[in-house]
């Protein structure tokens, strides 16, 4: 029960830093935003780690996968944040939703997994609402949802990599060296587009950090008490507050071929999730 719990916190959390980042959107560069998330997100884990793990952090076993894995999620964020900045937050993170059964098609080649003739058809089934979504041909196909749909690409590739170091590195160090992979990445690019924030907005930009921070500690502490595979389908509670708060803010609410898609997204990703059990 404590899993669960800390796991549907953080799913409850995550949301309000995407929410701060739509509304940031509006003026300033996404790219800037997603250059705030990671180094606020270094600024608030570095004194967490130092003032109460540093005894029991090891450096990594995989610095070059950990530092993929930073570039992988880094590469998310920005597909993600983009996107929120032109469609709505639920309609963008449906279509994120496809990570796990990127993964699914991904495990065989990277983590020697067998993937029975069920779980293929999940797969299928997964894409074919994602379709549903974006309804290409008859509704505007942009940008933007295909920013979506490489957040739940990237995200797939990034769950691929934290399967690999899951049993190897310490999960506080592989959340800082994800922050500071982005951090530095972003860095040197950011200029590029920058933009001098107003104080309120680096109020905001802080803000982002500690949810972010704040959230992926949740998740992390979660994995503690149980699996990832059986906290794996919380993560879909994310919709819900994903939902309210783009309809509080925004006034986005997603129409019935989303929730359509979403459902067909999430019912075959319940599929994979609970056969993943099975196996085990």
């Amino acid at each position: 029960m404590k899993a669960i719990i800390l796991n549907l916190s953080a799913w409850v959390i995550l949301p309000f830093m995407d929410t701060i980042a739509k509304y940031l959107s509006a003026e300033l560069s996404f790219f800037q935003i997603t250059w705030a998330r990671y180094f606020f997100t270094v600024v608030w884990t570095l004194p967490f780690i130092f003032f109460f793990f540093r005894k029991n952090l090891t450096w990594s076993q995989n610095p070059k996968l950990q530092i993929l894995r930073g570039l992988t999620l880094f590469s998310a964020n920005i597909c993600f944040f983009y996107s929120i900045s032109i469609i709505s937050m639920a309609k963008a993170l449906t279509l994120a939703f496809v990570a796990p059964l990127v993964t699914t098609v991904l495990s065989p080649i990277f983590l020697e997994e067998r993937v029975g003739v069920k779980r293929w058809i999940a797969v299928v089934i997964g894409f074919i609402g994602s379709l549903v979504v974006i309804r290409p041909g008859i509704i505007e196909f942009n940008l933007a949802t295909v920013a979506a749909l490489g957040t739940g690409c990237f995200y797939g590739v990034y769950l691929i990599i934290t399967r690999k170091l899951h049993s190897t590195d310490n999960p506080l160090l592989t959340l800082l060296i994800t922050g500071i992979a982005g951090a530095t990445v972003s860095s040197l690019l950011v200029p590029i587009v920058w933009v001098n924030p107003t104080n309120m907005q680096w109020i905001w930009l802080s803000i982002m950090g500690i949810f972010a921070c704040l959230g992926h500690i949740l998740l992390i502490y979660s994995l503690k008490y149980a699996d990832a595979s059986k906290l794996a389908p919380f993560g879909y509670f994310e919709i819900i507050t994903n939902i309210i708060l783009g309809y509080f803010f925004f006034k986005d609410f997603p129409d019935i071929w989303t929730f359509l898609g979403l459902a067909i997204i999430i019912s075959s990703g319940f599929y994979i999730f609970r056969n993943e059990l099975n196996l085990r």
